[in-house]
């Protein structure tokens, strides 16, 4: 009687373990895919110990292809931790490409945004607290920051750079980051010509109250920058924040497609490029002048300066140590000219933008 009544119980007790690791297996299964308002992917040990402490960096990306040496960079940053990426389309392919081709990495997690409520998500929120870099990928920045502007993704996002930890972004990722946003609110992306003719126009969308990141409160950011002809648009952006006061005294980083500008924990940047790019470094020195709803630009004496591979700039001066060229930009009615400055190898600058 005890014998079956003893057999009874541990039959019970191992099918209770089946149903508990049932469950937990259904649970981990559920975690991947489809969740309200996003989707989620994830490769590698999520529970591993992050092998070195992770330090601040930001990745400033200008578009195109990856830049690997930059992503060396950024994974060691991160102590070659857990990675999140953070996206509105698109699926698991970065993911796939930074474990799997960069490596160096524990895990890589994804997570594509559908809907605003995701980002109050305690899913989304807590990948985010225990990442130890957060990377935003391409597409189209007026989701970012609808989805997330304001959110508790948005606390916890200035929260894990505070704590000195890498952020890095391309394209529409690379937009946000600056102190204001070229949000593309309108639905679309403006052009140099455009920008310069209007700049205070409903094409010019700029956003703040974002992010809020050391080394970045003075920057507002572009990117495919030669390729796209948008010294012109960025100028335009920066006439805009000074003249509404939306930044005081900002500042243009331009970042060329396949090349990323990479800040350390000391504000100095180092690019990273695949295919001879630049960062372009726009300083002003006077105000612009009068910037009405209906009046083409007119601004002089604008400064371009190149970062090139053999560059360094400092993030808190703005100096830059062995420029790849200098320029002086003169915006006339809405139509801008460059002209040379000091000796350089760099391509013509001045045949890239024309109006």
């Amino acid at each position: 009687m005890l014998s079956a009544l003893k057999f009874r119980l541990a039959r019970l007790a191992a099918s209770l373990v089946v149903i508990a690791l049932c469950g937990l297996a259904a649970n981990v299964a559920a975690d991947q895919g489809q969740h309200p308002g996003f989707s989620y992917h994830s490769v590698g040990d999520t529970k591993a110990e992050t092998p070195a402490h992770p330090t601040f960096g930001l990745m400033l990306m200008g578009g195109g292809d990856w830049v690997d040496d930059a992503f060396h960079w950024f994974v060691k940053r991160a102590g070659g931790g857990h990675i999140v990426i953070l996206r509105a389309s698109g699926d698991d392919d970065l993911q796939r490409r930074l474990y799997d081709s960069i490596g160096g990495v524990r895990s890589v997690e994804t997570f594509v945004f559908s809907k605003r409520e995701a980002a109050e998500d305690p899913f989304v929120i807590q990948a985010i607290e225990r990442a130890d870099g957060v990377f935003i990928a391409g597409g189209d920045q007026s989701n970012y920051i609808r989805y997330w502007k304001g959110t508790r993704l948005n606390a916890a996002l200035d929260r894990h750079v505070r704590e000195g930890k890498p952020l890095g972004g391309t394209s529409a990722g690379l937009a946000i980051l600056g102190a204001a946003s070229y949000g593309a609110l309108d639905g679309g992306s403006i052009v140099s010509a455009d920008a310069l003719a209007r700049p205070l126009g409903a094409g010019v969308t700029l956003d703040t109250g974002f992010l809020h990141l050391h080394f970045l409160d003075r920057v507002i950011t572009d990117s495919h920058f030669g390729k796209r002809d948008r010294l012109g648009r960025l100028i335009a952006f920066l006439a805009k924040a000074q003249s509404t006061h939306l930044v005081e005294h900002p500042i243009g980083i331009g970042v060329d497609e396949n090349s990323a500008l990479c800040i350390d924990n000391d504000g100095i940047g180092t690019l990273f490029t695949g295919s001879g790019g630049y960062a372009w470094l726009v300083q002003t020195s006077t105000p612009p002048g009068k910037v009405t709803m209906d009046t083409p630009l007119s601004w002089t004496g604008i400064k371009i300066t190149g970062i090139g591979s053999a560059s360094r700039v400092n993030l808190q001066t703005f100096a830059v140590e062995n420029p790849a060229f200098e320029r002086t930009a003169d915006v006339e009615h809405g139509i801008l000219s460059l002209h040379e400055g000091a000796e350089s190898a760099a391509p013509s600058a001045s045949r890239r933008e024309k109006q």
